[in-house]
């Protein structure tokens, strides 16, 4: 008799924990929000003020004028410009980054951001727990023990393990409040070099100095004040800044916590708007079929489409199946997809109308339009946008066009795939 009853215990806790991990689960995989399809009637071009004011006012905060961009391509440009702003802090640094792992590009920075902290600039850096999951205790306890503020974002407990699927995978650096950085990159080895092989990847990160830094200031604020609980503010981190350059910007960030879903009606609206061409460079490209629904409404007025995605080198093949499974119907309407050959492409830069221009670190794919929190930089300047243009096509030179008849002649294996992957298309 109490041997049945010790199992029954048993039995009922070991049912009640089961049950209780797949709830945890469930929620994990789930986004949290209702998904609900955008109508987005189109009313104005790119060119027009209307649209200028939509997505100032309707979706994000307002254009601001006076800002200078440099775009930076590769590690070999990215992390001098990035230490060296770091080596000339006077007052404040705030960083946060999904990859930060161990190796010489992470002691680097780890060394500048300590020897900051040693000479009084206040130094606060937030690492997405997962994303940071590589880099060794010995280099944090170090930057700790310099005086910088370390903190991780969503660190699991057995009681929160729902929040596990929302990541910060936003990449962004700013300096005395005045100089700030974001694009695609991480800071791990395979980001160093010139995107020469599939050891070094090809990515764009872009140096921003003007009115917008404090938008860029206010979005790490956000997630700052998310895991410490502290209001950073005073002029330190939001000084009165100067005109830069001529360049109108607004930065732009989303976060299932705060409207996940704003990104992607972003992109779709300035797609909506498009009037000649978008040129989109995308990691990981796996659309849904509401934003190729819109792609194809575009290709169907005339505009031109032409999109970069990796090739055979990818850190990921379970994303790029799913990507390819997605491709027919683009491809049948005219769509230009392209695979970058040379290495892993990391890019995430949108250029439409040879006008608008955005980066930042959002993927074209459901985990950056609805699980993750993600930031980009939208710049608003034809010369901008040229620059970013012949970025793009010294890109396609290294890339190799697949057309709809090629798509439709892969192999049985290839297509079983990508329909297994497609199974995950709401985690990618």
């Amino acid at each position: 008799m109490f041997n049945r009853k010790k199992n029954l215990v048993l039995a009922v806790g070991l049912t009640f924990f089961l049950t209780l991990t797949g709830v945890l689960l469930a929620m994990n995989f789930t986004s949290g929000e209702k998904d609900v399809s955008h109508q987005i009637p189109r009313l104005y071009s790119t060119q027009d003020p209307q649209f200028r004011r939509a997505i100032g006012s309707l979706l994000g905060p307002p254009l601001m004028g006076g800002n200078r961009a440099q775009e930076l391509l590769n590690g070999d440009q990215i992390f001098p410009a990035m230490l060296g702003a770091i080596k000339g802090a006077q007052q404040t640094i705030t960083f946060e980054t999904y990859i930060y792992w161990s190796g010489d590009i992470g002691s680097q920075f780890a060394t500048a951001l300590s020897d900051r902290a040693k000479a009084g600039v206040k130094v606060h850096v937030l690492l997405d727990w997962l994303g940071s999951a590589k880099i060794d205790e010995s280099m944090l306890d170090g930057m700790r023990a310099a005086g910088v503020e370390i903190r991780k974002f969503h660190k699991p407990n057995w009681y929160n393990l729902a929040r596990l699927n929302n990541r910060t995978h936003r990449k962004l650096l700013v300096v005395d409040g005045a100089v700030g950085f974001t694009g695609g990159v991480g800071i791990a080895p395979k980001w160093t070099g010139n995107g020469q092989d599939a050891d070094h990847w090809r990515d764009s990160h872009f140096r921003i100095e003007g009115p917008v830094v404090a938008q860029m200031q206010a979005v790490f604020m956000e997630n700052w004040l998310k895991v410490t609980g502290k209001v950073m503010h005073g002029e330190a981190y939001f000084p009165a800044i100067a005109p830069a350059g001529t360049i109108d910007a607004q930065v732009f960030s989303s976060s299932p916590s705060g409207g996940s879903e704003s990104m992607q009606l972003m992109y779709q609206l300035s797609i909506t708007a498009a009037k000649t061409s978008i040129d989109l460079s995308s990691a990981y490209f796996v659309p849904d079929d509401m934003t190729t629904g819109v792609l194809i409404n575009a290709l169907e007025r005339g505009v031109k489409i032409r999109i970069i995605t990796p090739g055979d080198i990818i850190d990921t093949d379970t994303v790029r199946a799913a990507s390819r499974g997605t491709w027919g119907p683009l491809l049948k309407a005219g769509v230009e997809i392209y695979e970058y050959q040379p290495s892993m492409y990391h890019c995430k830069v949108m250029v439409v109308d040879a006008l608008l221009v955005s980066v930042g670190s959002t993927n074209f794919d459901n985990r950056s339009f609805r699980l993750n929190d993600e930031a980009n930089l939208n710049v608003y300047d034809a010369g901008f946008a040229q620059r970013q243009t012949v970025i793009f096509e010294a890109d396609l030179k290294n890339s190799r066009r697949v057309t709809h008849e090629q798509w439709a002649a892969r192999p049985l294996k290839e297509k079983l795939l990508e329909r297994l992957a497609l199974l995950l298309e709401s985690q990618l």
